[in-house]
């Protein structure tokens, strides 16, 4: 009868047989070892490596279309007549609201007459306020570009700015600083009054 123990000698010769099989690397093999890693564990360190997605109020806002169209000028005939005889006036007070005050409406339209009269293209000057308007109220480039907008159509763009703000809830005669005082005093006027928690309750 042959003992079912195996001898030392059956011992050494199946660890060198394992052994010969593997590669020889320096680095213990073993489920402890940090270089190696079930599948499973890639999986999930690679999901927790991902980036996560933007908050929402970070994400790129969506062009959003005009209030008015491009020709709609004589929805204010009050603003086409005055911008038709005198431009620099509309575009100053566009100007300083585009500007949040830092230029005011008489500064803004007297570089615009300047130009003009210099040039005879102050439409090289006003298009670039149309393009930081539209990126601070993220507008279309509709129907063209800025520049070829004011080229082409001056007057109309400059009405349809004009109503742009307005429609915004400026009022292009008193300005920036005056829309401001005017929004200030009306936020006195109607406090909001304090939010109470869910469970909260006066004492009596």
């Amino acid at each position: 009868m042959y003992s079912s123990k195996p001898n030392s000698k059956e011992k050494f010769s199946d660890t060198s047989n394992t052994d010969a099989s593997s590669p020889p690397t320096g680095v213990p093999v073993s489920s402890s070892n940090p270089y190696f890693s079930s599948s499973q564990d890639d999986h999930d360190n690679n999901s927790s490596q991902m980036p996560a997605a933007p908050p929402y109020h970070l994400r790129p806002r969506a062009p959003e279309p005009w209030k008015t169209g491009l020709f709609d000028c004589f929805n204010d005939p009050k603003n086409c007549c005055t911008t038709f005889w005198c431009p620099c006036i509309t575009f100053g007070q566009i100007a300083e609201i585009v500007d949040k005050g830092s230029t005011s409406c008489g500064a803004s339209g007297a570089l615009y007459t300047l130009i003009f009269c210099v040039t005879g293209c102050p439409c090289f000057y006003s298009c670039f306020y149309r393009s930081k308007m539209r990126q601070q109220y993220t507008l279309d480039a509709s129907p063209c570009g800025d520049c070829l907008v004011h080229c082409f159509c001056e007057y109309c763009a400059l009405c349809q700015e004009y109503r742009e703000l307005q429609n915004r809830g400026f009022d292009m005669v008193i300005g920036w600083h005056g829309n401001i005082e005017e929004r200030n005093r009306e936020v006195a006027m109607n406090p909001v009054p304090p939010v109470m928690e869910e469970g909260m309750s006066r004492d009596k």
